[in-house]
């Protein structure tokens, strides 16, 4: 892929701002353990948020292979920071197909400028994988205005720091399946009845992943997204694209380990001479330099056959499992790269590599995107849980 003028342009903030603002304080980021809402607001102001939506909205209208540059480059500089843009390309693009204007008109613009986060809600305690097996409840109560919704999210990326929250509830029975399944918008702000968690996990700590508890939440009824019962079907037709993007992510933190271990072995000396001239060192660095380059590539012919209107949901679910598993490789080689350096929390691989091993799990397991990939190629029904 040969970007354009335009495309070089944007890449080039988004770039600048990942080694000059992101990656000198990526470490102490994580030990702060917050979300940095100036940081967010700023990348609003250079225009490296929902750079794929509607002018109308903030947006500069660009298109998906656009949008990934930027998310590679954001990824570079800090994986986790890049999960905003991430996330605000997959949100708020539902809200648009799905929402009533006035919800967009209030949200998008403000998802946009950096000073609002929303988290989407699918995954439950007894439901990770098998997404559409729902607990979670919407009843529409007597008056017939508001939906009261009942039940706990888990695994929420942004549980305790979001603004608003866009979940899946059953408003169907059971035995529906996803066809009985709705989507909502939710304000955390003036909604009663939603506590939330964040939990201590291996990684990422800066995006709290926790619970949201809903207790008697009342929702309005012009909140929904979609149509009732359908919400499940029509919002993740979406999830296509942010895979992909998840995949640039995961190409940009392995290769600022990949630079990083490169200088490395020109600087560091053993047995008289540096240590990138041993076979030993560079040989798994240009193995891990070509799995990077070959996943970079996949990535951003899904994103251009999504701009072209072609199907890409196979290809989005090899970007998905490959981005994680190999970047998470890659940085562990370069880790070892260093020495007893490496093993230092000093240096940044350690937290690089801890990062991106929790997409191995969110957003779709492994294993999930190689069942994807495999119904495409056999059918539906030739390939079974």
């Amino acid at each position: 892929m040969v970007p354009t003028e335009d495309q070089k342009a944007l890449q080039e903030t988004a770039r600048r701002f990942a080694r000059e603002r992101l990656l000198p304080d990526y470490q102490k980021r994580e030990k702060i353990g917050i979300l940095d809402r100036a940081l967010i607001k700023q990348m609003g102001e250079l225009g490296l948020l929902g750079t794929d939506l509607p002018e109308e909205y903030g947006g500069l209208g660009v298109d998906s292979v656009t949008t990934g540059l930027i998310a590679e480059e954001l990824a570079y500089g800090d994986f986790n920071v890049s999960a905003v843009p991430v996330g605000i390309s997959l949100n708020a693009a539902i809200l648009i197909r799905h929402a009533k204007p006035h919800v967009v008109k209030e949200w998008v613009p403000r998802m946009v400028a950096g000073d609002a986060v929303v988290a989407i809600c699918l995954t439950e305690p007894r439901g990770g994988s098998d997404a559409s097996n729902l607990q979670l409840r919407a009843r529409l109560n007597a008056q017939g205005t508001h939906y009261i919704i009942n039940g706990e999210k888990t695994s929420i990326t942004f549980a305790d720091r979001a603004d608003a929250y866009l979940i899946f509830a059953r408003t169907g029975t059971p035995e529906e399946g996803a066809k009985g399944v709705s989507a909502f918008f939710i304000p955390y702000e003036g909604s009663k009845g939603i506590s939330r968690t964040c939990f201590d996990d291996v990684g990422s700590a800066i995006i709290g992943r926790g619970s949201v508890f809903f207790d008697d939440v009342a929702v309005p009824v012009d909140h929904m997204l979609g149509d009732l019962g359908k919400g499940f079907t029509q919002v993740m037709q979406g999830f296509d694209y942010s895979r992909a993007l998840i995949g640039l992510q995961c190409v940009g933190a392995a290769q600022a380990s990949l630079d990083e271990a490169w200088a490395y072995s020109k600087e560091r000396e053993a047995f008289g001479r540096p240590i990138g001239q041993f076979q030993g060192v560079s040989f798994p660095l240009a193995e891990g330099e070509s799995h990077i380059e070959a996943i970079r590539q996949l990535c951003y012919h899904a994103l251009a056959l999504r701009d072209a209107g072609q199907p890409h949901t196979k290809e989005a679910a090899m970007c998905k499992w490959m981005g994680p598993r190999y970047a998470f490789d890659v940085i562990h080689q370069c880790l070892l790269t260093f020495g007893h350096y490496g093993w230092s929390k000093d240096l940044p691989h350690q937290q690089r590599m801890r990062d991106v091993m929790g997409l191995e799990i969110g957003d779709g397991t492994a294993g999930v995107m190689k069942l994807i990939i495999a119904r495409a190629r056999i059918g539906r029904t030739a390939v079974q849980y």
